[in-house]
């Protein structure tokens, strides 16, 4: 794609509407926007660089006595479980990744429109090919709610892939500001998995 002359960082993807002849938007309403996307992404990598000071081991070594005990060991049976469930996690959050980024890459007119489209088309089948062979899991009935905690998180980046691929059609970034609470909502969900079946993203044995 040919580009003019360098843009803003808050107007980023203005030199594809002005191609294609689609009305620009005001300034302050990018920048709002870029921002909120930007703020959103720092936000989930806010809370997975918590989750692993809280979680590390040196941190568990430096804890005041009085906090509750660890969780025991799981059973072989909620073992088995996040064995089978390391994969498809891996999976869907690179997936998640990827889906941001791309983003990103969309608001700062690093990609245009249809390579978003083409990035969230990746993430969308692989949170379909995912949510099938979550689907053909049998957890142990103490793990039962965390697998539907895991579910709700795949439909969650579904709904976000389904609002952000919407771009690509006619341009509005509204889309990206709609579809980022729901991929936030979901990376949260996976976190809270991650704590009881993989303390520190360890792989299961």
């Amino acid at each position: 794609m040919v580009r003019g002359k360098p843009q803003a960082l808050g107007e980023g993807g203005a030199g594809v509407s002005a191609l294609i002849g689609e009305p620009r938007r005001s300034p302050n309403v990018k920048i709002f926007l870029f921002s909120f996307v930007l703020l959103s992404l720092l936000g989930v990598l806010t809370l997975a660089a918590v989750r692993e000071v809280v979680t590390s081991p040196a941190n568990s070594r430096t804890a005041h006595p009085t906090l509750a005990p660890p969780r025991p060991p799981l059973t072989p049976a909620e073992e088995a479980y996040a064995l089978a469930l390391w994969p498809i996690h891996n999976e869907v959050k690179a997936s998640a990744l990827k889906m941001t980024l791309g983003g990103l890459a969309y608001k700062l007119g690093e990609l245009d429109r249809g390579g978003l489209k083409s990035k969230v088309d990746a993430s969308s089948e692989t949170y379909r090919r995912a949510a099938m062979r979550i689907a053909a899991l049998t957890p142990p009935a103490s793990l039962a709610q965390v697998h539907e905690m895991y579910v709700d998180a795949v439909r969650l980046y579904q709904r976000s892939a389904a609002e952000m691929v919407r771009v690509g059609g006619d341009g509005r970034d509204e889309h990206l500001v709609v579809a980022q609470p729901l991929s936030m909502e979901a990376s949260e969900k996976l976190l809270m998995v991650g704590d009881v079946l993989w303390p520190t993203e360890y792989r299961p044995n």
